[in-house]
């Protein structure tokens, strides 16, 4: 009986250890299955990131060939304009990272959308034409031509992953007068009264902004290559109150520069040689030969100490010479006054612009010449100066412009006197719908009202009263920047001013245009009131002029900058 009791229980143990040999083979064969599993996951895993790697790195080449190409570009317009751009198409198109730039590019082929190796794809989408602007210049119109920038690139490791990215790229010039305020040098603006900018502003530079117990307002986009600060500049010695100020608009720091096509130096002292008569060495044709004012205008006036000569600006100005007898009707080289800013006599050129109008409209050798209205005149007084005097071109009678419009160039001050280039209906309202393109470009720019009278200008500021004026015209000229103790004035006291505005308005519609410091007329601003005896500060009623938004309305000669926008980028499929 005991025999069979302890068979049984041995058969029973036996048992039990078969079942947990089973029970440990099925774990061990899941075990192997889920480590198996896993292996061939990692394993997955990892081959999916070193294809993502790979994928990605090869986007990179392929942003790399378009940027190369971008960039070249983009120098050429900015130094050299259009016209090299348009003839560089088939190097742009031979333009790829190469291996002695980087041993990277060893492992990628590069090419286009056609499938030529060794190549980046440059297609014009969009020809040169006048057309609206991107990015953060929307509103602004300028000559434009759209490119499109494709590359393709092909990992020559065994993955042969090939990638492909697309750039747009809009190059424009971009008229200086479509925007209400531009500054190629630090902008202040710090108004004592309330101010409101109507028009897109600009600056090359820094942009400060204090108002002193006043509001300032920007209704259209703001934008700096710089940085819009809300405070003064280091340079500003002034104690001011906190005021406010309001963007209705973006108001963009670090945007791209906008720079004239001078050359490779933009400096604001070496845009000021556009004002200049060139020398006798240098081409028309040349970068700066192409912006100076005295090869693009119509008429050519020179004072010299031995007397006036004049000629059209016909063929860089190898125009008519006129006759003492065709200019003596609008031109005078007696006039004089006393400027209290600079503490000097200014011996003046004077145009009389309704007589030069007169001559505009008879038939003279010039008009037939040019085969169009006069509509730009370059002035020039280069007699000779003492210690107490200042050379000046002033405008008189310029209510009524030449039909086409007029613009004034002149590297000396430049003095308006009166009511300019407006209807006698608008006077003193921001209606310039019968005014015509006008500009005014000097060292500076001096607003002398309807009232003014040249045998007062060396008396007390009382004896000096203005009466209400409206200029209409775009500003370009210089300012004395903030330094060595003064406030350059700022945009409110960019158009200077001579006499007691108090309790009268000065109508302005334009844009303001802040090139270089001034050469000539270097005495700082210091103040207002009888303890400068300069001037007091009239009611500004100032607005930008609308209608130099519209391309076919901007004045005569518009300098304009030049400027490359970025558009889309996008990561596209490979041919």
């Amino acid at each position: 009986m005991k025999f069979f009791q302890q068979f049984f229980k041995s058969n029973k143990a036996q048992e039990r250890r078969g079942y947990a040999l089973v029970i440990v083979l099925i774990f061990t064969a899941v075990g192997l299955l889920v480590l198996a599993s896993f292996l061939a996951r990692t394993s997955t895993n990892a081959t999916l990131t070193h294809r993502s790697n790979q994928y990605f790195a090869t986007v990179e080449a392929s942003e790399a060939a378009t940027e190369k190409v971008i960039s070249e570009l983009t120098s050429d317009f900015l130094k050299q304009g259009a016209a090299t751009v348009n003839g560089k198409g088939s190097i742009y198109h031979a333009r790829v990272p190469t291996p002695g730039e980087n041993g990277r590019w060893n492992h990628f082929l590069f090419k286009d959308i056609h499938g030529n190796h060794n190549a980046t794809e440059v297609d014009v989408i969009a020809p040169w034409a006048v057309t609206q602007l991107a990015s953060q210049y929307k509103g602004l119109s300028g000559y434009a031509e759209t490119y499109r920038i494709t590359s393709e690139a092909q990992d020559l490791n065994d993955s042969g992953i090939v990638a492909a990215v697309q750039q747009d790229v809009q190059l424009a010039t971009v008229p200086v007068f479509q925007f209400a305020i531009f500054y190629n040098l630090d902008m202040e603006m710090c108004p004592g009264a309330d101010m409101n900018v109507t028009g897109p502003v600009h600056g090359n530079d820094n942009i400060y902004l204090q108002p002193d117990w006043s509001h300032l307002t920007f209704s259209n986009d703001v934008t700096s290559a710089g940085d819009i600060i809300a405070g003064k500049s280091p340079n500003d010695p002034s104690v001011r109150s906190p005021g406010t100020i309001t963007f209705d608009g973006a108001h963009d720091s670090g945007v791209n520069s906008l720079d004239l096509p001078i050359g490779t130096n933009n400096s604001p002292d070496a845009v000021y040689a556009i004002l200049q008569i060139p020398p006798n060495n240098e081409s028309p044709n040349s970068q700066m030969g192409q912006q100076r004012l005295y090869n693009q205008a119509d008429l050519i006036v020179l004072v010299t100490d031995n007397g006036v000569t004049a000629h059209g600006g016909v063929a860089n100005g190898n125009g008519p010479s006129l006759q003492w007898k065709d200019v003596k009707s609008f031109v005078n080289t007696n006039a004089s006054f006393f400027d209290m800013r600079e503490g000097k006599t200014i011996k003046a050129t004077e145009i009389d612009v309704g007589q030069l109008a007169a001559f505009n409209s008879t038939k003279n050798p010039l008009t037939q010449a040019l085969g169009h209205d006069i509509e730009s005149i370059y002035v020039a007084d280069q007699r000779t100066q003492t210690g107490p005097t200042e050379p000046g071109v002033r405008l008189v009678n310029g209510q009524t412009l030449p039909p086409s419009g007029l613009t004034v160039a002149t590297p000396d001050p430049l003095y308006v006197e009166g009511n300019y280039n407006v209807a006698p209906s608008a006077v003193g309202t921001s209606d310039t719908s019968q005014s015509r393109p006008a500009a005014l470009i000097g060292d500076s720019i001096n607003i002398l009202s309807g009232n003014w009278n040249d045998n007062n200008s060396t008396k007390s500021l009382n004896s000096r009263s203005a009466s209400d004026t409206t200029v209409n015209a775009a500003f370009m000229a210089g300012i004395v920047p903030s330094g060595n103790g003064y406030y350059s004035g700022g945009v409110e006291n960019f158009p200077r001013f001579l006499e007691n505005w108090s309790g009268h308005t000065f109508t302005y519609n334009g844009s303001m245009v802040v090139m270089f410091p001034s050469e000539i007329a270097t005495a700082p601003w210091k103040g207002t009131g009888p303890t400068w005896n300069i001037y007091n500060p009239p009611v500004r009623n100032w607005h930008f002029d609308l209608n130099f938004t519209n391309p076919g309305k901007l004045p005569p000669i518009t300098p304009a900058v030049r400027i490359v926008i970025r558009g889309k980028w996008t990561v596209v499929t490979p041919h």
